[in-house]
């Protein structure tokens, strides 16, 4: 698709006869115009033959002469480039070759990439939807998807050939007809609709699956009324163990249905597995879908702190009485209340979704930090500053909305950033909107011991020549200074310095912070209020003077000389002042009249007739109110005896607040928080319940245990599935084959040890005999009895030194293959410095953890001196990838040998998992890379069962190939030999004797595996892999053709 999208550089020469090119006249040709009449040259050069091929066919002859003239390729390169017109690209979608008609597809693809129009080649394209050539037919539905909607009627005329591409063998296809028919916006068509989306909802492939889940909210927008049968398939597509899937379901759970959050009860935990492994954007989708759910379902983790919190805030406030009181009754509630007990599955979401805070897509980390912000106990929430302090150095766009967030945060939870205090610090590259959220962050941060750095930081920012950036780092001083007691002296005085400085700007805004500080100590700046009344001639800004204003009327009594004069040269100026520096006029004149009436009566009466008749009804109606409040007539009223009261009355200081304070009600991350304003479709962060609901509501379906023999399956039925098993979280209506496939896995793996002699029971311990009678009853009862006799004497310490024990055969269900377990060199004895080192796959279960793959690890001394401390350092492994190490050897003798056993999930790769192999005096490299036939165990399966399991698998999950026989593969017993060494199957019961069935599931993620080799005549035969994970099927494919070529 890229290729497609990448703009040609040359326009292509077009002549209207051979004749004019070799004689050199270029004719004007008509451009294709844009909407803005300027011709644009788009297109890559034609090659000679198919414009031979155009002329021949549209104007007659013109081939013919081009073939006489030897100089036409150099006639065209000289011509002057034009573009083609829609004509000539009409004439190319007419043509009979498929080379042409590509061309033109990804010509005009290229004009639509760039915003062009091309609706008027709907007809000329559209005709070309039945063409055979799948690359052209991939183009034209992609300009369908983009023109269906406004050439409705056209785009019906080919609703049959939508459905039969619905029906195409190409996933590509049938999800492009989806697409396409989805975009035409007619309600005659919902029903159609309706039934395309059901089909592909159970379509073998997860990316139409994917596609369906996209269709969705488009059908919900154009017909509502089909919301119950939508949900119906939402809810079927929530049960996909797909990670291609999932984002794109939620993402249509939460257009349709958000409120129904019982169709993700089961598909909880599932989706919490599966979130490490879906793209980023279904990422973001899930995680903010979760965050909501986990509000509804489970308890705050910090609700002891905050009733803490709260009884100490009513503490502060309340006397003496009141607060024994409250204590007592605290101290009660907090006996009362149950000690806070984390839900597993609340727990589940966060070990899920940390991993995702060292994502590269910074939405996906922003989600992450929100969900940690909104859902994690307290102590755990300061892991998320890292990751958004490290979002810092990206976009500037990224910046802006990762520090709206980080704002918020620092209001509740200042100590998560304060180690990264520095990262905050302003550059001169900023803009100013940075700018200025990095101010309102150092400010939130700002405490005693940070103070005088941030305040020095502060002073730096005051010099800028951005003027808005210094508004601001003026008014962020002020917060300072009103938040921590210690330094508002030092800020005041570092403000009034400001007062002579030669930037108007800077002056104003000082004023209007000083004016808010002294409000907290008057009696103690009449100095400073003195000071800033002298500068009432100079400063123009209109709020710094009606700031001065102010603070002369409400403190005149401080300054009972200079009030006075104030008011006399406002009056003087009063006609061509701001309406806020006039409002502050009266109510100074109104203040001094009720003061000093002596000295400012007639100045008084001259202000308020000047206001009588200004512009502005607020400055009149205010001149109409303070006359008859302060002047008492015969008609003023009983008001008029508390006018001192009402003006001079003690007012309280103002509490300089962060912006930021009330946004966090708002989800972090959201388009609402952006804007502090309810977006549209925004949905509400539900409060935490007061009682944790039914935990029991995610429980999934267990299978049917009665078809189970082995012991392992009978003890993960007594002991119960733990929360986060992957089978738990992936089993739902679309999984029968996966749990078919855990109940029988277990089963082989144990038969295949018993009748192969080792009697290894790995995965058992010795509490488990007491279970032996009972399994050979059931065994017999399915008339599948097993040689249990020779592991009922066992000692559990011949069981743990036998778990040591290296395998030389290993058994199949039904057929007993002599094939050897191969060794693998994981250290050279010379380049271990004599410690040599080997490792096997033993095919046995790990019994600590089943989705690991059992590594049996043989180190052998050759030196003459003991090696101590044998252990596993600095596994760096691939995303989702384990490892169990096994317990460090304390020390190995000089000429002897140990073995152990380690787990590592390879999550179904063959990537290898490298680490370091320590000894008490060296460090070594090494990886283990597994074979694909080791990411396997054997799963018993009837024949009807397995038919079964293969039809569900077909298409895109079927792999076939045809090979010859090697001259060792004489017989059925070599085949199944061949086949079991290469990888980790069993042996399925067939009727055919020239069929050979195997069937297994991958360690990791439990999916099905099944092989079918078909012998023919003459030494032939077809190799068939049904499996969903399709790069495991290409490799065991490859593998065994090997084997059995051999």
């Amino acid at each position: 698709m890229q290729k497609l999208l990448q703009l040609p550089v040359n326009a292509v020469n077009i002549v209207k006869s051979v004749q004019g090119v070799v004689q050199g006249q270029e004719e004007a040709l008509s451009p294709v115009l844009t909407p803005d009449s300027s011709p644009q040259n788009w297109y890559s050069a034609v090659q000679p033959e198919e414009l031979r091929h155009l002329r021949s066919g549209g104007m007659g002859g013109g081939g013919e002469g081009s073939e006489d003239r030897p100089g036409l390729e150099e006639g065209l390169t000289s011509v002057q480039s034009q573009p083609l017109r829609h004509d000539d690209l009409k004439e190319m979608l007419d043509s009979n070759k498929d080379s042409l008609k590509l061309e033109a597809m990804k010509r005009i693809v290229a004009m639509i990439a760039r915003g062009k129009n091309t609706s008027d080649l709907f007809p000329a394209v559209v005709k070309n939807v039945a063409c055979k050539n799948i690359e052209v037919k991939k183009l034209v539905y992609v300009y369908l998807v983009r023109y269906a909607e406004e050439q409705q009627d056209l785009a019906l005329l080919s609703i049959s050939t939508f459905q039969r591409g619905l029906k195409d063998p190409n996933q590509l296809i049938r999800a492009s007809a989806l697409r396409v028919l989805s975009s035409i916006r007619v309600t005659i068509i919902v029903p159609i609709m309706m039934l395309a989306i059901k089909e592909a909802a159970s379509d073998m492939s997860p990316y139409v699956r994917k596609t369906a889940a996209h269709a969705i909210p488009k059908l919900h927008s154009l017909d509502p009324e089909q919301k119950d049968q939508l949900i119906e398939v939402i809810e079927k597509l929530l049960a996909d163990k797909t990670t291609l899937v999932a984002g794109s379901v939620v993402m249509a759970f939460e257009e349709v249905c958000p409120d129904r959050i019982d169709l993700i009860h089961k598909n909880y935990r599932k989706l919490c597995n599966l979130l490490i492994d879906v793209e980023e954007w279904g990422q973001v989708v899930i995680i903010n879908m979760l965050t909501r759910y986990a509000r509804t379902q489970f308890l705050n983790p910090n609700i002891n702190e905050s009733l803490l919190e709260d009884s100490s805030e009513k503490a502060f406030y309340a006397s003496d009485d009141e607060e024994d009181e409250d204590k007592k009754a605290e101290a009660a509630a907090l006996v009362k209340r149950k000690p806070y007990v984390m839900d597993p599955d609340h727990r589940l979401l966060l070990r899920n979704t940390k991993p995702l805070l060292q994502s590269r897509n910074a939405a996906v980390v922003m989600a992450v930090a929100q969900l940690y912000f909104h859902l994690a106990p307290k102590a755990e929430v300061g892991i998320i500053a890292k990751a958004l302090v490290r979002l810092m150095r990206s976009h500037s766009e990224v910046q802006y909305v990762v520090l709206q967030n980080v704002a918020t945060m620092t209001i509740k939870r200042r100590g998560m950033f304060e180690p990264y205090l520095k990262s905050f610090y302003i550059r001169s590259t900023d803009p100013t909107q940075i700018k200025i959220l990095k101010l309102e962050v150092l400010t939130n941060l700002a405490n005693e011991t940070n103070i005088s750095t941030i305040l020095r930081e502060f002073q730096t920012y005051i010099k800028s020549m951005d003027k808005d950036f210094v508004a601001a780092s003026i008014q962020a001083i002020g917060r300072c200074a009103t938040n921590i007691g210690e330094v508002r002296d030092t800020c005041l005085n570092g403000l009034v310095q400001l007062l002579s400085n030669r930037d108007e700007l800077v002056v104003a805004e000082s004023v209007v912070v000083i004016k808010k500080l002294l409000q907290m100590q008057p009696e103690q700046h009449s100095d400073i209020i003195k000071h800033m009344a002298k500068l009432i001639d100079n400063i123009q800004v209109p709020m710094a003077r009606a700031s001065i204003l102010w603070l002369i009327g409400e403190y005149c009594e401080h300054v009972p000389k200079i009030a006075p004069d104030v008011l006399r040269k406002m009056a003087k100026t009063f006609t061509n002042e701001e309406d806020i520096v006039k409002l502050q006029i009266i109510n100074l004149a109104a203040k001094l009249y009720l003061t000093n009436s002596k000295q400012t009566k007639l100045l008084t009466q001259y202000v308020l007739n000047l206001a009588k008749y200004d512009q502005n009804y607020d400055i009149r109606d205010r001149a109409r109110f303070i006359r008859q409040l302060i002047v008492p007539t015969d008609k003023s009223g009983a008001l008029s005896k508390y006018a001192k009261k009402l003006f001079l009355a003690l007012k309280p200081a103002p509490v300089l607040e962060s912006p930021f304070k009330d946004r966090d009600h708002f989800q972090l991350g959201s388009l609402s928080h952006l804007l502090n304003a309810k977006a549209g479709g925004y949905q509400e962060l539900p409060e935490w319940p007061e009682s944790a609901p039914d935990p029991s509501v995610r429980n999934v379906e267990i299978p049917d245990w009665s078809k189970c023999t082995s012991r392992k399956d009978r003890k993960e039925k007594k002991l119960d599935k733990p929360f986060y098993s992957d089978s738990e979280g992936d089993s739902g209506p679309t999984e029968s084959a996966d749990s078919e496939s855990d109940s029988g896995s277990g089963s082989e793996s144990a038969s295949a040890s018993d009748e192969s002699g080792s009697g290894s029971e790995s995965e058992e311990s010795g509490e488990e005999t007491e279970s032996e009678k009972e399994e050979e009853d059931e065994e017999k009862e399915k008339k599948r009895k097993k040689r249990l006799d020779k592991t009922k004497a066992k000692k559990p310490a011949e069981e743990s030194a036998e778990r040591c024990a290296i395998h030389t055969s290993y058994q199949i269900n039904t057929i007993a293959p002599s094939g050897s377990i191969k060794m693998y060199e994981l250290l050279h004895r010379i380049t271990g410095e004599g410690l040599a080192v080997e490792y096997c796959f033993s095919r046995q279960p790990f019994s600590p953890d089943p989705n690991m793959v059992a590594v049996q690890i043989q180190f052998t001394n050759n030196t003459n001196s003991e090696t101590k401390n044998l252990h596993i350092e600095e596994p760096r492994l691939q995303s989702g990838m384990r490892i169990r190490e096994f317990a460090e050897i304390e020390v190995l003798a000089a000429g002897e040998s140990v073995t152990v056993v380690m787990g590592i999930d390879f999550c179904d790769s063959t990537q290898a998992a490298n680490f370091q192999l320590c000894t008490h005096t060296r460090k070594f490299f090494v990886s283990i890379q597994p074979p694909v036939g080791e990411l396997m165990t054997p799963v018993f399966l009837t024949e009807n069962d397995f038919k079964k399991e293969q039809g569900k698998l077909m298409g895109m999950n079927e792999i076939s190939e045809k090979l010859t026989l090697g001259e060792k593969c004489v017989n059925e017993h070599v085949i199944v030999e061949r086949v079991t060494a290469t990888a980790n199957l069993s042996r399925v019961p067939c009727g055919s004797d020239k069929e050979c069935r195997f069937a297994g599931k991958t360690v990791s993620s439990g999916c099905l595996v099944l092989v079918t080799v078909t012998t023919k005549e003459g030494g032939r035969a077809q190799l068939t892999v049904n499996c969903e994970k399709m790069v495991i099927g290409t490799m065991l494919v490859k593998d065994i053709m090997q084997a059995l070529s051999q």
